[in-house]
């Protein structure tokens, strides 16, 4: 695994120790001496952990990290605090500034080794999600990565795992009013729990007097539903290689008993912000994919999933012999439409003719707006005199109703002209078929208009 780590502290013996255990395990390392350029370092290049020192003159490790994680550009960089305070209170005025982790001096190697390679994985994760994300700007990627989901007032849904019931009652006071808690203490019953429910974190206790712990880690990690819910390991005093083994499986954080309530909230309140972080990125994903192939305006499939798509439906129509056919309609003097009723009143229409396209066409066949006017139907199993009777069905049904436009419901008369084609026996090509498809709209429009014609239908 290689990754770029920032290392930041004022002593330069503090620097180095930390730069050669990186070095042994081939991570990149870079360093700074103070805030200031640790934050341009981390706005000018690509880091990926920061070990961050609290105790720095000027600016502390507080006021750096809470800078990285307030700006948009750097907040989804995983920050490690590192430093010689070991109250608890300094822990969590370090999680409350935004930090991922915080870890006392002398570092143990496999713990920090094994936090570091955790927190690269999510970097990694995070960095391919805002990559995809952000390769449209118009759904307000810029606003969504500037959210700040730790001050939203959802309660998270949180479920513990725990069979001692002392430990449960305990984490119920401390949790009041901050997370609504499911509780089990069937370690099995807790995995189809989380499994069935929408958690956002996942509480598990090293304390089980028959179970191994670390097995319904594995499980959550393997199942795709429970994939990406945060799993906070509440272990004991001494477990620090079952932690250290927690960790390589793909727990996210860990705290030991006895626990503190300031420290499990602060904890919890970190692990919430990061999947609800992330899980935006992954709806923005999935919103940025439908909107390159989805036509904005009338909520058919655009040009480029035609492009992309005919080819497959021509190509499996050629393999198994069957046919397939394809209409092109156009709106007839549309322009004029735009003329007389602007362009808002030329969008009502398009929507109308979108949502009776649809109606007239079967759930297999592909429908799509071409461009401008023109819309294109890929008809699958369907031969030249089903496709051109589909196609007149249509343009009676355009020609018939009038459109409403505007408030009033004032209507117009529309009425559409459409090219059909269908797949030769023989040598044929996506290219030829639409061509024939052009040529044949070409004539209806030449023709007279509100016609169909077919070419080698």
């Amino acid at each position: 695994m290689t990754a770029r780590i920032l290392v930041v502290d004022d002593i330069p013996a503090n620097v180095r120790l930390l730069e050669v255990r990186l070095l042994a395990e081939y991570f990149e390392v870079l360093t700074a001496n103070n805030g200031p350029d640790a934050i341009e370092t981390c706005e000018n290049g690509k880091v990926d952990v920061v070990l961050l020192d609290v105790m720095m003159p000027e600016m502390d490790g507080f006021e750096v990290c809470r800078r990285l994680k307030s700006d948009p550009a750097t907040s989804h960089i995983p920050v490690v605090m590192i430093t010689a305070l070991d109250q608890v209170s300094d822990r969590v005025r370090g999680l409350e500034a935004g930090a991922d982790d915080f870890l006392t001096k002398p570092v143990n190697d496999l713990q920090l080794m094994t936090r570091v390679k955790s927190l690269v994985r999510l970097k990694s994760l995070t960095d391919e999600l805002r990559l995809r994300a952000s390769t449209t700007r118009n759904i307000g990627i810029e606003e969504l990565l500037s959210r700040n989901f730790a001050s939203e007032d959802t309660t998270p849904k949180v479920l513990l795992i725990d069979e001692r019931k002392s430990s449960v009652e305990r984490i119920q006071k401390m949790l009041r009013d901050r997370a609504d808690l499911d509780v089990t203490g069937d370690p099995h019953a807790g995995f189809f729990q989380a499994a069935e429910t929408p958690y956002e974190c996942v509480m598990i206790s090293t304390a089980f007097a028959d179970f191994d712990p670390l097995r319904l880690c594995s499980q959550l990690r393997s199942l795709d539903r429970t994939r990406f819910v945060p799993i906070i390991l509440l272990a004991e005093e001494g477990e620090e290689e079952r932690i250290i083994r927690g960790l390589e499986l793909g727990i996210n954080d860990y705290l030991m008993r006895p626990i503190d309530q300031q420290e499990l909230t602060a904890r919890l309140r970190t692990q919430v912000r990061r999947k609800r972080y992330n899980d935006q990125l992954r709806a923005s994903v999935t919103q940025t994919i439908e909107m390159a192939v989805t036509d904005g305006l009338t909520g058919l499939h655009n040009r480029r999933y035609l492009d992309s798509h005919l080819q497959t439906l021509f190509d499996r129509a050629v393999a198994r012999r069957r046919p397939l056919s394809v209409m092109i309609t156009d709106l007839d003097r549309f322009k004029s439409i735009n003329d007389a009723h602007g362009h808002d009143g030329g969008d009502e229409v398009l929507r109308e003719f979108a949502r009776r396209l649809r109606k007239n066409v079967r759930g297999i066949d592909l429908a799509c707006r071409f461009g401008g006017e023109e819309f294109v139907v890929v008809m699958p199993d369907t031969d030249g005199v089903v496709a051109e009777k589909v196609a007149e069905r249509i343009r009676a049904e355009i020609a018939q109703k009038p459109f409403a436009i505007g408030a009033d419901g004032k209507t117009i008369e529309v009425t559409v002209s459409v090219g059909v084609s269908s797949v030769l026996k023989g040598v044929d090509t996506v290219a030829a078929l639409m061509k024939r498809a052009d040529l044949a709209l070409y004539e209806a429009k030449s023709g007279g208009r509100n016609r169909v014609v077919a070419k080698a239908a």
